[in-house]
């Protein structure tokens, strides 16, 4: 009975001292299983950190140009509609350049230019169509620039995140042949590994995925609004509303070419 009530005590005690020791935070842990860390695996977490640097550079600048683009498109478009003459929109398209919208109308205001010389009705609205085609294809470009990055880092970067979880878990099993007993302490930190590099992957992969959907989005929404622009343009230009105003002079000179 004695030796049962002495076991007992021993127990409860060290259940006590172990209750009472605090926990260890999770920061420090994070920092011990990286310090812990082969080669392998502080490799894959550099390439991982470094994709997340620039996807994120690329993100914050996107959503810099296409909030200018934005809000640049709009005034842009209270301007086009409330000016009298083509002359006037021109005179002031560099104001809005940041819009997609300035470089269609400056590309047809120019083919524009070359048929007319400035006034009259168009010649040939083919090529007015052609020309604001061209620079809408030309713009999208521009704002799709170093979206595929995006989109490769977050198909790449969950696989680089699994090399480094297939290290990880090589390692563990590679203690464990060293140990040879099946010890926690002989796989910890090959387990480690293969968690820290997996969770790394996945938080590099997933904004990556996400800002590429959205901008994709965005530059549709862009694409329609430069087509729906053009339009517009076209069917203006064609209706004689925004077109230069000919002094006496222009429009006799005109006739006489007619006849």
């Amino acid at each position: 009975m004695i030796l049962i009530h002495s076991f007992t005590s021993i127990l409860m005690l060290q259940a006590d001292s172990s209750a009472a020791a605090p926990p260890p935070a999770s920061g420090s842990a994070i920092v011990e299983m990286l310090q812990n860390s082969g080669p392998i695996a502080l490799t894959v977490l550099g390439i991982l950190a470094l994709s997340s640097l620039f996807s994120w550079g690329v993100i914050l600048a996107k959503l810099s140009s296409f909030g200018r683009a934005r809000t640049q498109s709009q005034r842009f478009l209270r301007a086009f509609r409330k000016a009298g003459r083509l002359q006037e929109i021109s005179a002031v398209s560099e104001q809005f350049k940041p819009s997609p919208l300035v470089s269609v109308f400056d590309e047809v205001y120019e083919t524009y230019r070359r048929q007319t010389g400035g006034s009259g009705p168009p010649r040939n609205i083919v090529s007015l169509e052609r020309s604001a085609q061209t620079a809408a294809s030309e713009a999208l470009t521009v704002m799709e620039r170093r979206m595929t990055w995006l989109a490769t880092i977050g198909a790449v970067s969950p696989f680089v995140g699994l090399f480094g979880t297939i290290m990880g878990i090589v390692d563990a099993f590679h203690g464990l042949g060293t140990a040879g007993t099946a010890t926690l302490r002989a796989v910890a930190p090959g387990i480690s590994e293969a968690l820290i590099t997996t969770a790394a992957g996945l938080v590099v992969a997933v904004p990556a995925v996400i800002a590429y959907n959205q901008f994709t989005a965005r530059v549709r929404e862009f694409g329609a609004r430069m087509d729906d622009f053009a339009r517009e343009l076209l069917n203006s230009m064609e209706d004689s509303t925004l077109r230069p105003a000919q002094d006496p002079a222009e429009r006799e000179a005109a006739r006489g070419l007619q006849r």
